[in-house]
């Protein structure tokens, strides 16, 4: 059970500094950020190397820490795991037209700042709950 808190306390830092990291360098840098993301979404290779990454990452988040137990933070590890394998397989299945439709159709460039602040707090919040534990 020690060694699965450490697991759990290491990921929870590891995403949340992550989370947080990301979610400020793209509020700092909006135009470059969508710019970049509607590329990305047109360009069949970086679909292909983004939906790899991050299906690798959910796969190595779910094969070894999938909890689904012992408070929030083990529970929200494993969601991000969860989240992180389902957008991998999204990217690697699912056209780049349909990708960028499917940002639009939930109002990332119009409602972009909200969506970072979310981010934002999902990875300060994991994080708090990880180094305070």
């Amino acid at each position: 059970m020690a060694e699965l808190k450490v697991t759990t306390l290491f990921l929870g830092r590891l995403i949340g500094l992550y989370l947080a990291a990301v979610a400020v360098g793209m509020i700092a840098n909006r135009r470059r950020t969508i710019a970049a993301l509607d590329e990305m979404a047109r360009s069949g290779p970086w679909m292909l190397f983004s939906g790899m990454a991050a299906t690798a990452g959910g796969l190595a988040i779910v094969l070894g820490h999938n909890v689904w137990s012992g408070g929030a933070l083990p529970v929200l590890v494993t969601l991000t795991g969860w989240a992180a394998l389902l957008k991998g397989l999204t990217l690697l299945l699912v056209p780049g037209e349909r990708v960028a439709a499917l940002y639009r159709d939930v109002g990332f460039e119009r409602y972009f700042h909200a969506w970072m602040v979310v981010a934002l707090a999902f990875g300060l919040g994991m994080a708090w709950l990880a180094f305070t534990a």
